[in-house]
């Protein structure tokens, strides 16, 4: 998924037909809180956006020279 795409999503719907593993629907709707195949699919989609973008941080958090956490120049003014 591009960067773009990430923070605008369209909201377009498309009618379509695909065979699915009905026990891995079933696991996903009791994981996801969903009670059907479209609103599982979605859920599921939008968990792997979110999940891609958690990733992209938690690289970010700990790259190198990131936050420097350990300037105390940095971190003279973070308490106050």
């Amino acid at each position: 998924m591009s960067s773009s795409a990430a923070k605008h999503p369209r909201s377009t719907r498309r009618k379509t037909s695909f065979e699915v593993d009905t026990a891995k629907v079933e696991a996903a709707k009791g994981i996801l809180g969903t009670t059907t195949l479209t609103e599982t699919v979605d859920a599921a989609l939008s968990e792997v956006a979110k999940l891609e973008q958690r990733r992209r941080l938690a690289e970010l958090l700990f790259a190198p020279d990131t936050l420097q956490l350990d300037d105390p120049d940095v971190m003279a003014g973070a308490w106050r």
